[in-house]
């Protein structure tokens, strides 16, 4: 009957390896951002009669951390499913953030983040859009 514990080892074994899996997406590719196409995006954002900003999307990964382009930031994975992305982030000396990224299509998403920026609050409800092609090396806010 030494089979239960060569089992039961085996058993926890997968669970630690499900625990450390289930903690990785982090960094994995999300499903929902992987179904937004590449290209030149117009960032409108509800409610302003403000004119949209340009961003040319090589990695959609870039759409979590917009008000924090280029902190380093530890990142949680809430929900992440075809349609949709959440994401809670944290960037050391910089602030933290939740945005959420619902799929309509892969041309086109709504993006809501918030959080705290540089000690200052941030609520952003935004809608993009693919208006073209635009070079990949280029992936900066406009």
């Amino acid at each position: 009957m030494r089979r239960f514990p060569v089992v039961r080892t085996c058993l926890g074994a997968s669970v630690l390896i499900g625990a450390l899996t289930a903690a990785a997406p982090a960094s994995a590719p999300l499903v929902a951002l992987s179904r937004i196409e590449p290209g030149l995006y117009q960032l409108k954002e509800v409610g302003s009669s403000a004119p949209p900003k340009s961003l040319c999307i090589a990695n959609a990964a870039v759409l979590i951390q917009l008000e924090h382009p280029d902190a380093n930031c530890s990142r949680f994975v809430i929900d992440d499913t075809p349609d949709s992305a959440t994401v809670h982030y944290t960037c050391p000396g910089s602030g933290h953030g939740r945005t959420v990224v619902k799929i309509a299509t892969p041309r086109s998403f709504d993006l809501e983040t918030q959080g705290i920026v540089n000690r200052a609050p941030f609520d952003i409800d935004m809608q993009g859009r693919r208006v073209g092609d635009c070079d990949p090396r280029k992936a900066a806010l406009r």
